[in-house]
């Protein structure tokens, strides 16, 4: 699943293409990604098909923002924003002639973003007056897209935790996350309710940076241990933005380009390795339902 760095990677490429381009169609291919929602203010249900396209058509994006891997697409009538989350096999895919922006995961022979298009994953596509396309895949349907009005945005947002690389992501908030959790520290990176954005990549990044053992009870780590690890989160996830992300058998941006942040990975993936600061080997168990790796000698 992209995290952080990979989605904000998505937001900065397509608002270079899509932003104020005019809506001139939009074809919906498998109602399952586009998420129902009761909303009052239309006396029904926002999101049935008809709906969604009535709202979106003559529309234009003026906007795109993000909120932990949740995007958000603001829309001209200045009262609508579309939804995007790509969850685990989700894909944006823009078109315009030659060119081909590519975000989200590959989808191997089954239709990726080299393939033709739409290929048998495609459930929407958003058609510009540039000529353009905006197509959404998913292989597996756990991805999803939904139009809300500001009172919903403002409810969903209200579930996201703080983020990091914001105003309030502060040392003082983030000793406040931590304090008196009996769960694993890792969990409690992983809650999206409490941190937004990070998943297990970052998480198990962050942890062999500040020397802590994924397993410990949150609750549990002195102060020391908290400010390496509010350091160390915000470094990965700034450097991880630098270069683009993290790619491994999937995982390609919006410029089509796969991550360079890869090669800097010290434990995710390398279960059986060295570790690259003690040369003991990196070790893979399981915490909070997730595959987790940490060096044994290193992090306590």
């Amino acid at each position: 699943m992209p995290e952080l760095p990979e989605v904000e990677t998505i937001k900065n490429d397509l608002k270079k293409r899509i932003l104020g381009k005019k809506i001139t169609g939009v074809e919906i291919r498998s109602q399952k990604v586009i998420n129902p929602i009761r909303d009052k203010s239309l006396n029904g249900v926002r999101n049935k098909p008809a709906d969604f396209i009535k709202i979106l058509k003559g529309n234009s994006f003026s906007g795109l923002d993000r909120i932990g891997k949740l995007l958000i697409f603001e829309l001209a009538d200045k009262k609508n924003f579309l939804l995007i989350h790509l969850k685990m096999t989700g894909q944006l895919i823009y078109c315009k002639g030659g060119e081909i922006v590519a975000g989200g995961h590959e989808t191997g022979e089954e239709g990726n973003e080299t393939g033709a298009l739409p290929g048998k994953h495609t459930h929407l596509i958003f058609s510009f007056a540039n000529r353009a396309k905006l197509f959404f895949n998913d292989l597996r349907k756990f991805g999803y897209a939904k139009i809300v009005g500001e009172e919903e945005l403002k409810k969903i947002k209200g579930e996201y935790g703080i983020e990091p690389l914001t105003k309030g992501f502060t040392l003082a908030a983030f000793k406040k996350v931590l304090e008196g959790k009996n769960a694993p520290v890792k969990a409690v990176l992983l809650n999206q309710g409490l941190i937004a954005g990070i998943g297990n990549i970052y998480a198990d990044e962050a942890l062999f940076e500040a020397r802590i053992r994924p397993s410990r009870r949150a609750g549990s780590l002195a102060d020391k241990e908290k400010r390496a690890l509010f350091k160390a989160i915000n470094n990965l996830l700034k450097k991880a933005i630098k270069y683009r992300g993290t790619t491994f058998s999937n995982y390609v941006d919006a410029a089509g380009q796969k991550g360079n942040f890869t090669r800097m990975l010290k434990v995710y993936h390398r279960e059986g390795d060295k570790c690259k600061r003690c040369g003991a080997a990196i070790k893979k168990s399981k915490v909070a339902g997730r595959g987790t790796r940490f060096c044994d000698k290193c992090q306590k």
